[in-house]
């Protein structure tokens, strides 16, 4: 089966992926389990290599990886020129992960996405040419300016790990993973993203301006290497990325925080200044957020602490405000938190 993709997706998304349709997604030889504790040290060694080309951004860095860990995909909400393509790129380098990147623009077609067949004149059949999707790290760069039909293309894709075009159903390749950009001030030629995409983001992640001392330490950096990026190395690959997922199962939750996460999520659908409050996504989302920040910090179990680190980037993006709030400038992290700070927290002690 040929491996090309339609001209005006390769020409979009750059180099693609060498495997066929579908011949990415077969069974992964996952290696033996991992504990909590390797997956953490692993997962420190990922961030440290990652920091060496983004500089000053661990918070958000640590979300990224986190949002990896957990199963599944981030959109990264903030102005241009921050670092969200070089972040992308970064970690997928650093996973050993397959990387390809969509620009979406305004006439990007769902084929573009997806893939479509074709007739080749050799065989005389229809063969399948698969479409920049078919990858382990996808970054779906300015998902706002390609109309809601193209966007809605990637919904299958985030929500199934799979790909069904002209009948036939085609697996993709595992781990897959959606880091999407989103240019939050630019709204001339763009779309906002429908409520059923979002919902499909395990979070949200911005990522702001350096500190002075940190963007004199990037420029220095960039003074001193001589090239426009560091070069980095391959610490894991797509079966250990499996065997670190698999890992947060053995991360315990206690039922006091289960039901904090659960009030929290309630919070959302009853406040005042909310419309549409966070779906049965959003715990699930909490819950294996906090199960990732549990194993950065060395842990086996999860805390109150772990829930509120991970509450406004899991559920701020899941929720609608009453439209009067944006005349008064209150955006949804600033309602989130509140929740946060309004709802009680359990003391919740490990047991031995």
């Amino acid at each position: 089966m040929e491996n090309a993709v339609k001209t005006s997706a390769a020409t979009a998304a750059g180099p693609q992926p060498a495997h066929a349709a579908g011949s990415g997604a077969g069974p992964v030889a996952v290696p033996a389990g991992l504990t909590p504790a390797q997956t953490g040290q692993r997962a420190h060694a990922v961030l440290d290599e990652v920091a060496r080309a983004v500089v000053g951004k661990r918070p958000a860095l640590e979300l990224v990886l986190l949002g990896v860990l957990a199963g599944g995909h981030v959109l990264i909400e903030d102005l241009p020129g921050l670092g969200k393509t070089l972040l992308a790129r970064s970690f997928a380098t650093a996973l050993g992960l397959e990387f390809t990147r969509i620009q979406f623009t305004p006439d990007l077609l769902p084929s573009d996405v997806t893939g479509a067949p074709f007739y080749d004149q050799r065989s005389g059949e229809m063969l399948f040419r698969p479409g920049p999707v078919f990858t382990h790290l996808l970054l779906a760069d300015e998902i706002n300016r390609t109309p809601p039909k193209t966007q809605a293309a990637l919904l299958e894709a985030m929500a199934e790990g799979q790909v069904s075009v002209d009948g036939a159903t085609r697996p993709l390749p595992r781990p897959f993973v959606v880091i999407a950009t989103d240019n939050p001030i630019e709204y001339e030629g763009t779309y906002a993203l429908p409520e059923a995409q979002l919902d499909r983001f395990l979070l949200r992640v911005r990522m702001g301006y350096l500190p002075p001392a940190d963007e004199t330490a990037m420029l220095r950096r960039r003074l001193d290497r001589a090239e426009p990026e560091a070069v980095l190395r391959a610490l894991t690959d797509p079966a250990e990325v499996l065997a670190m997922r698999a890992s947060l199962e053995a991360v315990e939750v206690d039922d006091d925080l289960l039901g904090y996460i659960i009030g929290l999520v309630t919070a959302t659908r009853k406040h005042a200044q909310i419309q549409v409050g966070a779906s049965p996504r959003g715990g699930l989302a909490l819950v294996q957020l906090a199960r990732g920040r549990a194993v950065l910090d060395g842990r086996d179990f999860v805390t109150p602490e772990d829930v509120k680190a991970v509450a406004v980037p899991a559920l701020a993006h899941r929720i609608t405000l009453r439209p009067e709030l944006w005349v008064r400038r209150i955006n949804a992290d600033d309602v989130v938190q509140g929740i946060v700070d309004s709802v009680a927290t359990p003391r919740t002690v490990p047991q031995p």
